[in-house]
């Protein structure tokens, strides 16, 4: 299957008779001398983000399975853990910039707290760091060993 861009007409075939009378010569096109691919000035980068929800006791097996549900609906989540009262996600998250990993994660538990049947708890923390700095903090001892098992775990 060949992809063709929106308005464009298919190379060969009946399209291209439509388009161009027998025995016409096709244009070329050519990139001048110097002209080069440049990237895009931000790409999307890596954030490790941790978020942090607390609220009044609910039983734990709805909490888990809220949060499973959650991790079901959205397979970025990396691990999350639970007590009765609060909750602790841990994913990465690829954006532009810090401000946009934040705005995503703390929108995550709103969004999806009717669909997931999550508990009504509020965000109570929020840390978004990227890449590089999470990957020094884990060779440093800090943060959460890279064996740490990915699922829903309780404290």
């Amino acid at each position: 299957m060949r992809r063709v861009r929106p308005g464009a007409t298919p190379r060969g075939g009946a399209g291209e008779a439509s388009s161009r009378a027998a025995g016409e010569e096709r244009l070329l096109t050519s990139v001048a001398a110097g002209d080069r691919y440049e990237e895009p000035a931000e790409l999307p980068r890596l954030w490790h983000v941790t978020l942090s929800v607390s609220g009044k006791e609910a039983p734990l097996k709805e909490v888990r399975r809220g949060l499973e549900q959650l991790a079901h609906d959205h397979p970025f989540l990396l691990t999350s853990r639970y007590a009765n009262d609060h909750a602790e996600i841990r994913y990465w998250e690829e954006a532009r910039d810090l401000h946009d990993a934040a705005a995503v994660a703390l929108r995550l538990w709103g969004e999806h707290r009717q669909t997931a049947q999550l508990p009504p708890w509020e965000i109570v923390g929020l840390e978004v760091i990227d890449r590089e700095t999470y990957h020094q903090r884990v060779a440093e001892g800090y943060g959460p060993a890279p064996a740490t098992p990915v699922g829903v775990h309780p404290f």
